[in-house]
Order: C-alpha cells, then structure tokens, then sequence
C-alpha cells in the first residue's frame, strides 16, 4: 500500500523526532544568555519585554541609556517594535535585563505602593517643543492633574496647547511620564494611548476613589 504522506513530510517528521522543540524555561534560558552576550559585546540597542498589567499587556523597551518605551496592547506591540527597530536600530532582542526594575516599579504602582518612579530615561524618540513638553510632565505630582493650557505656558509657549495635547497623545513613554494626568480645561479627558477608559482608570486609582 502507497503511504499517503509525501517523502518531504517524512522527513519533517523525522527531524521533528530527532531534535524536539526545547521547552519554554530553556528557550528563556537560551534567549537571555544570547541578549547577555550581544549586549557585553555592545550590539543590543533595544531590549524588551511584556509583562501583565491591570490594562493589558504592556511593552517595555529600553536602549543603554534607559526607558524608550512602554507601549499598550492597541498599539500593536509588533508594529511598535519594528518602528523602534528603524528610529533607534534593528538590533533588538527580547531581553529583561534592561527593564526589570521598570517591571518591579510599574507592579508596585498599580499595586498602590509606588508614586513616583525612579528610573532613567531615553527620549530620543521625542524632539523640539514635545521633548519640553515631556520634560515638563513629571513634574505633575501623583493624584493631581494639569491642564494643557497649563502645561503650554510652563513649558515656554503659553499659545500651544494643541501641540501639548500632540506631544501627549504621542509621548513614547506612558504611565512612567504621566500624560494620563493633563486633561482639558473644561475638564474633559482628551486623547490617550491606552485609550480614555484607561486615562480615567489610572486617575481614578491615583485619587483613591
């Protein structure tokens, strides 16, 4: 009797038995040791993971300097990284080296133990009057709010709030730099990332309410 399954198949079957797929642990295993060495030998520019968060499944991105990116669920976390891969470098990994204390602080403040992050920086991503804008909104302190006309004039160009809400809308770096907290001076949410439900839930929890 002719066997149904071409030779090709055969094959496959064959190596599939001969060399099984490593488990997860190992491949984790195998993959940050790859990460390690690429990044002793200077050539990860970009290492990331995900982790769970309340709103999803957020992004974390860092290059040597710091925090690029942390990115929501809606936006894609595969487009987000093959824009970081043309803006910074295409040298990047899958790698928690960089990002696990920024882990452990976002736990912590979804948690409710945590106000303020301590973590340095990369806003190479960001340029001209949205990197003051960004600067500026650390500045705006854990359960209060700004409005983007406030944010406009503490920044140096009392005229430009649109542009604030632009940059706010596209800060590379939510929750960490907290854009969630400008909001329009009629007292309306205005645009966000992870989207207003996410907006009004982090001010919620910020307020204790």
């Amino acid at each position: 009797m002719t066997s149904d399954i071409s030779t090709d198949e055969q094959i496959s079957y064959a190596l599939a038995a001969a060399f099984p797929a490593a488990d997860p642990a190992t491949t984790a295993h195998l993959r940050d040791r790859l990460a390690a060495e690429a990044d002793r030998e200077g050539l990860l520019d970009v290492s990331y993971q995900t982790i769970d968060s309340p709103f999803g499944p957020l992004l974390l991105a860092a290059s040597p300097a710091g925090l690029v990116r942390v990115a929501f669920e809606r936006e894609d976390h595969d487009a987000v990284l093959s824009r970081l891969a043309g803006a910074i470098s295409p040298r990047v990994l899958r790698s928690s080296r960089r990002t696990d204390d920024v882990a452990r602080q976002l736990d912590d403040y979804f948690a409710g133990r945590r106000r303020d992050f301590d973590l340095p920086l990369d806003l190479q991503l960001v340029h001209g009057f949205r990197r003051a804008v960004i600067s500026k909104l650390r500045q705006i302190t854990y359960g209060t709010t700004a409005s983007y006309a406030a944010v406009a004039k503490s920044a140096g160009n009392p005229a430009a709030v649109r542009a604030v809400g632009s940059a706010c809308s596209h800060n590379p770096i939510p929750v960490v730099v907290p854009c969630h907290r400008v909001i329009r001076s009629d007292g309306s949410l205005g645009q966000y990332l992870g989207g207003a439900d996410v907006k009004q839930a982090l001010l919620t929890m910020e307020s204790g309410s």
